[in-house]
């Protein structure tokens, strides 16, 4: 039978970036590339690191001919590509805790936080998705619940299994835990970068795929 509502935990994770020698803003001392959880809970430190590792993500090299050439400070050079890319990535994805059994679903490797929306395929759409490879955690709709794999490309991988209906409601929670990260972002940034607030919220909002407010 499907775990109930109250032992299921599903979260919007980003994965952390290095932040060995950065130090254009506190951030917390996170192990670089596990994953932190977003939400309006968030320490200033911990909300430092999350700006820091989505401008990290976005961090690439101009091309020779690019209209926008990376500009010489430090600061404009690191938030260079967030304000001015047109596809960006916020690593990490949805991770999915059955606290009853230990069993932990993460997104795999490639997977970001903009495709979030594939969830919705397994309520509404073709009844499944894949999240990223190494692990390759996939969901599938069985009827009026959805299995989760742990990892498709082991043959004993763990699985969870819901209800359809509590994983809607699931997923509208982290969408509103990615609303109120982007409000706290939007306080930090006007603390920590006053002149560049407005344009690096609105591409935290862009990144996360989120109205702004």
């Amino acid at each position: 039978m499907p775990h109930t509502l109250r032992v299921i935990v599903l979260q919007p994770v980003l994965e952390v970036a290095t932040s060995s020698g950065f130090t254009l803003w506190p951030v917390a001392g996170i192990e670089p590339y596990g994953f932190l959880p977003l939400s309006g809970a968030l320490t200033p430190a911990e909300a430092g690191t999350a700006v820091m590792s989505i401008a990290a993500h976005n961090d690439v090299v101009p091309a020779a001919d690019d209209p926008s050439p990376r500009p010489a400070d430090p600061l404009g050079s690191f938030l260079h590509g967030l304000l001015t890319m047109d596809g960006l990535f916020a690593s990490g994805g949805l991770r999915v805790t059955d606290t009853a059994s230990g069993i932990t679903l993460l997104p795999g490797c490639c997977n970001g936080l903009e495709e979030r929306g594939d969830w919705f395929d397994v309520l509404d759409g073709n009844g499944w998705a894949s999240f990223g490879h190494d692990p390759s955690p996939l969901a599938e709709r069985h009827g009026d619940a959805v299995r989760l794999t742990v990892d498709a490309d082991r043959d004993d991988s763990p699985v969870i299994e819901l209800a359809a209906a509590d994983l809607r409601l699931l997923l509208t929670g982290a969408e509103r835990d990615l609303t109120e990260f982007l409000d706290l972002a939007a306080v930090w940034t006007a603390r920590q970068l006053p002149g560049l607030a407005a344009p690096v919220t609105s591409a935290l909002a862009r990144a996360l795929l989120l109205p702004l407010r």
